[in-house]
């Protein structure tokens, strides 16, 4: 896949989770997936994947009777976007200040402090 700016809107997220947990995907497809928890109109549906091709985020292929829609971006990379995104737009950037209020702030079990323990760990030695 290529690496492509992953702005996509939270709508839009929706659709690419679809096609990232499956692929390709007809848009009736698509819709029967996403109205199983969104009560959408088809038109919307229709509407957020037309975008997400714009965008360079979806790829179709026209070939098919019924045109068959496939990510063009990496989900992680995605993800990384968004991360990043994230932390400079609410914490200026600092990963401190953001692992600090949530582990402030949140209720965490003994067990995600020792996986927690360990990704750091792991990266004090890569």
């Amino acid at each position: 896949m290529k690496k492509v700016d992953c702005k996509i809107s939270d709508a839009e997220w929706i659709i690419m989770k679809v096609l990232w947990e499956e692929a390709p995907l007809t848009s009736a497809k698509i819709i029967e997936a996403v109205s199983s928890h969104k009560k959408w109109s088809p038109k919307t549906i229709h509407s957020l994947i037309s975008r997400l091709v714009k965008k360079g985020a979806l790829g179709v292929n026209r070939e098919m009777a019924h045109y068959e829609y496939y990510p063009l971006v990496d989900k992680r990379d995605c993800i990384l976007e968004e991360t990043r995104s994230f932390i400079q737009k609410v914490y200026d950037g600092s990963l401190h200040l953001m692992l600090a209020n949530f582990i402030k702030d949140e209720k965490i079990s003994e067990k995600e402090i020792e996986e927690l323990q360990k990704l750091l760990d792991k990266k004090i030695d890569e």
